[in-house]
C-alpha cells in the first residue's frame, strides 16, 4: 500500500517547475515550484522526511476538502507543524498510493493557481487542465 520514497520524489520532481530544497536540514525534503520566468523564491507544495518510517508527507489542500479527507481516512491528519486549515499530513502506509499521488498533484495545482498568470503560462499550466 505504501508508496516508495523514490516514487514520491520522482512524482514531485516530474511536475513542471518543481525542485527539491532542504531549508530545514538534510532530513526534510521540501518540494517547491518556481516558473522559469519568476524571480521570486519557489512556493512549497510538499514536505517531509522521505526516510521516515512510516513515510509521511505534508501536502497543501483546499480548506473546504481537508476536514472531509481527514474524517474519511485515518491516515490523513492536520498538517504537522503547519496551518491545519490548508495542510494535511499523509501517512503513506495507511493511504493508497494512487490517492497520495493525486493529493500531491492537487497540492501542486493549488500552489500554481496562486502564482501570477505569467508564471502559470511559463509552466504551461491552466486552471482548466487542473480540473477547476
Amino acid at each position: 500500500m505504501s508508496i516508495a520514497p523514490s516514487s514520491l520524489r520522482a512524482a514531485a520532481l516530474n511536475l513542471p517547475g518543481a525542485y527539491e530544497d532542504f531549508p530545514f536540514g538534510a532530513e526534510t525534503s521540501v518540494f517547491k515550484v518556481k516558473a522559469p520566468t519568476g524571480d521570486r523564491p519557489g512556493k512549497v507544495f510538499a514536505l517531509g522526511d522521505l526516510d521516515s518510517q512510516p513515510l509521511s508527507i505534508s501536502l497543501k489542500c483546499d480548506p473546504e476538502l481537508a476536514p472531509g479527507l481527514r474524517e474519511a481516512n485515518p491516515g490523513i491528519t492536520g498538517g504537522y507543524h503547519l496551518n491545519k486549515r490548508h495542510w494535511n499530513t499523509v501517512d503513506t502506509s495507511r493511504v493508497e498510493e494512487q490517492m497520495v499521488l493525486e493529493m500531491l498533484e492537487d497540492s501542486y495545482d493549488l500552489v500554481v493557481a496562486g502564482l501570477p498568470k505569467k508564471q502559470q503560462t511559463a509552466l504551461k499550466w491552466s486552471a482548466h487542465a487542473a480540473g477547476e
